[in-house]
């Protein structure tokens, strides 16, 4: 008994000792022992390329061409599809598609392999400037031209821009042509066709196409159910939609707060105030806590009923509730005190969305400015107008000329002039009607202006 009792303890000592565990000290629950084969990580920083770094300081079209061929020439290494890829899309985004044309011949030229995502990318920006016939071509040219495999999120993107640029035939043929592409189409691909019809006006095709997909067994999405509750809501048919919505949560499919809002909205247009705020409250009680846009559409609805006290009431609420206002809430409050010639105050939600730490939109500052010139408060909206430009906004060129006649009269001639030099740095320029109302308002006035009449052609002829 004794000798297998030493065996024992022999056997754990040895065990122990392989383990590298020592057992006479007390057990430590706070560190963890480093075994001899094991190294301290290292974390390795991924340099940032110099031509893309030099990139993101450019903003014209010209200079990314110049930067492009710079680096092609200073550097051993030849230009690859990041750089590529980087440069076509801030050409894109620049509106030189000219440019954008020259560095594909190139990427095609150099049989660089390109990822799928360049090619999205750019179908988007095409269709957001109308240039449908391009963004079809290139869709075409993916794979022939590029060796650029399609899927179905570059079949998907084809699809939105033809439909978003109302090319619904066109739509309509490569939806119906899918199989033969190689594609099977997904809730992406149905849900653009629903939305189509949706916009055509015609809820029988939609509905037809929503049972086209369950009958291939293409789960519905949140979005697919949400196209068409706000179709109904907004045609009035808010019943309707509630019987989707019903459908909708019964088929396992949580609604998220664009589902609430786009009820909400239906019951507004009914006139049925106290039901959405009442909905909006309830949400909570579904797992879905209301957002911004829930507390946009009341705002919205009250504003237009001219209730702006509640609407603000409802503002400090959504404040408790920890929910932060976006550009949008503001803009109804600023949108109505100019609707109401109320400039001022709207200039006073302006600071406040500033204090708040929300960035005004190009939007916002027009409001104003449009604001303070109706209301022939031209010192303001000079002020506002300096804003815009350190924002990199601008104004709309028919009030910026009721600026500058406004200023005219009151002879802050400087003022005009500081005004018109913005206006060609910015590469904005009035048109005819406007130059002739300026130099005729010029004329009238009392005082000297041959100097600024100068200046004035001197643009006009520029």
């Amino acid at each position: 008994m004794i000798n297998l009792q030493s065996k024992l303890f022999k056997f754990r000592i040895s065990t122990l000792n392989s383990c590298n565990i020592v057992p006479s000290g007390p057990p430590s629950y706070h560190t963890r022992s480093r075994s001899p084969q094991e190294r301290p990580r290292k974390i390795f920083k991924r340099k940032p390329i110099p031509f893309i770094a030099d990139l993101k300081q450019t903003n014209v079209a010209e200079d990314v061409i110049s930067l492009f061929h710079d680096y092609q020439r200073s550097t051993v290494s030849k230009h690859d599809y990041p750089s590529y890829s980087s440069a076509i899309y801030k050409l894109a985004k620049l509106r030189s598609f000219d440019g954008v044309d020259t560095l594909l011949g190139r990427l095609r030229a150099h049989n660089i392999r390109c990822g799928e995502s360049l090619f999205v990318g750019l179908i988007g920006h095409y269709g957001k400037c109308g240039l449908v016939d391009r963004a079809i071509h290139l869709f075409h040219e993916m794979d022939v031209s590029f060796n650029c495999v399609r899927s179905l999120q570059s079949f998907n993107a084809i699809l939105n821009v033809l439909v978003e640029n109302r090319r619904y035939c066109e739509a309509h043929d490569i939806f119906r042509d899918s199989r033969r592409l190689g594609f099977r189409p997904n809730s992406v691909s149905f849900n653009i066709m629903i939305k189509m019809y949706l916009e055509k006006g015609e809820p029988e095709n939609a509905r037809e196409v929503f049972d086209e997909m369950l009958g291939r067994e293409v789960e519905p999405t949140v979005v697919t159910y949400n196209t068409q509750i706000g179709f109904l809501c907004k045609r009035g048919e808010f019943e309707k939609g509630k019987l989707l919505f019903e459908d909708m949560v019964r088929k396992g499919k949580k609604p998220n707060e664009v589902t609430y809002a786009l009820l909400m909205e239906g019951l507004c247009i009914l006139q049925r105030f106290n039901d959405a705020k009442k909905m909006m409250f309830d949400m909570e009680y579904r797992s879905c806590k209301p957002r911004v846009l829930n507390y946009g559409v009341l705002i919205s609805d009250l504003a237009k009923r001219g209730e702006i006290g509640e609407a603000k009431r409802l503002l400090v609420e959504m404040k408790k509730r920890h929910v932060k206002p976006d550009a949008a809430i503001y803009n109804v409050f600023i949108s109505y005190f100019c609707r109401e010639d109320r400039a001022d105050e709207a200039y006073r939600v302006l600071v406040d969305m500033q204090i708040a730490g929300c960035r005004p939109v190009a939007a916002t500052y027009r409001m104003v400015f449009d604001g303070f010139c109706k209301t022939g408060d031209f010192g303001e909206g000079l002020k506002v107008f300096n804003a815009m430009s350190t924002s990199g906004h601008f104004p709309r060129t028919e009030t910026l000329c009721c600026l500058v006649m406004g200023l005219l009269e009151l002879g802050k001639v400087d003022d005009v002039s500081f005004i018109l030099e913005e206006m060609v740095k910015k590469k904005r320029v009035f048109d005819f009607k406007s130059w002739e109302a300026i130099v005729k308002d010029s004329c009238a006035q009392d005082k000297s202006f041959d100097n600024l009449i100068t200046e004035i052609l001197s643009y006009c002829v520029n």
